[in-house]
């Protein structure tokens, strides 16, 4: 008879064998097969309570690491509130990535930059000296930071849960905030997110709901299918009447880490949620722009689309 893996086993084994653990699958098995990441891997497919939704007391949510994105698309909880999250989960990627990508895969994934994921190149993420898309192609690259690794980080879960203030379980440790898993600065340098290789990340803990909330998610990419957005942004909103009273906006794509944007939301917290109030919160935006040679485009794909997703938050009631 088969038992399930305990958390503490496999992190050791981690530890022994060195490699990476394994959730869904859908980058790590990318990776193994262009050569970038050989493992070995450890997999965290047979931890069946890594897996679903719950209530916490107070009114919050626990969603398991291995909560696919489908699942978390279509959970009633999740959907009636914390609608971002549901949007979000629902526009990633593919049908088929949904349903075998998990909660966990999606915020420690590995970056898209194709200096990375050629395996005749070296870059600081594969422990060399330099950044080759500084010096090359970099039109994908950031908007929003300087740092020495210029690749944006792909988590568009990330972008949604820093809006809601959430907190990471990590096994053998204590919560710590979503946002800690990828730090400030130019932390994300040689890696993607802070998490060492054995630290394996249970479940994610929402807030209780704010009553009232609309909640739109925007991706710009340059097809309609199967890309990554070279911009997204979430908004979540709360209205007196037509007053803003509460708000969280986050974006994806623009710097080496998801990035919350509190000028935003000073721009519109007790103001009329007008159109030149929702246009001037969304241009604040621009301030923190430091475009590269290549990505001076992005400024004003940031600033639209972060517009794009206040304006159907406001008109979408939950």
């Amino acid at each position: 008879m088969s038992t399930e893996p305990t958390l503490t086993d496999l992190s050791a084994a981690v530890q022994a064998r060195g490699g990476e653990l394994r959730a869904g699958g859908t980058d790590t098995t990318a990776r193994q097969r262009s050569g970038i990441s050989p493992g070995p891997f450890t997999d965290l497919a047979g931890v069946a309570h890594l897996r679903g939704v719950g209530p916490l007391r107070g009114g919050g949510l626990r969603i398991g690491a291995l909560t696919s994105l489908a699942e978390l698309a279509d959970d009633p909880q999740v959907r009636a509130g914390w609608p971002a999250l549901a949007i979000s989960a629902g526009t990633a990627a593919t049908p088929q990535i949904r349903a075998a990508g998990t909660l966990g895969g999606n915020l420690l994934q590995r970056n898209r930059c194709w200096y990375f994921r050629n395996p005749h190149v070296s870059c600081l993420q594969k422990g060399g000296t330099d950044c080759p898309a500084r010096e090359g192609d970099h039109h994908f690259g950031v908007v929003s930071g300087n740092g020495r690794c210029i690749t944006p980080h792909p988590s568009t879960l990330a972008m949604a849960l820093l809006t809601y203030d959430a907190e990471a379980e990590i096994h053998g440790e204590s919560p710590r905030s979503v946002a800690a898993l990828y730090g400030e600065g130019d932390l994300l340098a040689r890696t993607d997110h802070l998490l060492p290789p054995h630290r394996i990340l249970t479940a994610v803990r929402l807030p209780a709901p704010l009553p009232g909330e609309r909640a739109a998610c925007h991706r710009a990419t340059s097809r309609a299918h199967a890309e990554w957005p070279l911009v997204e942004a979430t908004a979540r909103l709360a209205l007196d009447g037509t007053t803003v009273r509460h708000a969280a906006v986050a974006a994806g794509g623009v710097a080496r880490a998801p990035l919350r944007l509190p000028e935003v939301e000073a721009a519109l917290i007790d103001r009329e949620a007008t159109p030149e109030v929702l246009a001037a919160a969304a241009a604040t935006v621009l301030d923190r722009c430091r475009p590269l040679p290549q990505t001076g485009y992005k400024a004003t794909l940031f600033r639209d689309t972060v517009l794009e997703a206040l304006e159907r938050a406001v008109g979408r009631a939950r």
